[in-house]
């Protein structure tokens, strides 16, 4: 059954994804369609999950927006995904980063950042 799912899904799936990974800070720029417009919305975050696999794949992003945290899932392969950015690479130990929910204030963004030695880039 899954083999047909995949065979039947494969053609819906994204060429190219920016690689991007759980604690990265990222923008995501998405389309909204509103009546007969079309504009791109950008939501900008820090990466706190990513699931699934193949044309179920998602990630949550998560932001402190006038002190409150608003997260969003997106699905990776949506056509209403239009690109996603990676403003900040950040180097975790850690698939989810669930426990940014709990924290308050500059800490709540605060990831380890990747250091990149000099002429490695």
């Amino acid at each position: 059954m899954n083999a047909v799912i995949n065979e039947i899904t494969k053609d819906q799936l994204k060429a190219e994804v920016a690689p991007f990974k759980v604690g990265d800070g990222v923008k995501v720029h998405t389309r909204v369609v509103e009546g007969d417009k079309e504009r791109i919305q950008i939501f900008a975050g820090v990466v706190i999950a990513r699931k699934g696999s193949g044309i179920h794949e998602t990630f949550t992003v998560r932001r402190i927006s006038y002190g409150e945290g608003v997260e969003k899932v997106f699905p990776v392969h949506s056509p209403l995904v239009d690109k996603i950015e990676v403003e900040k690479e950040s180097k975790t130990m850690r698939a989810r980063m669930y426990y940014l929910r709990g924290l308050v204030g500059k800490k709540a963004m605060q990831v380890k950042e990747k250091r990149l030695a000099k002429g490695k880039h």
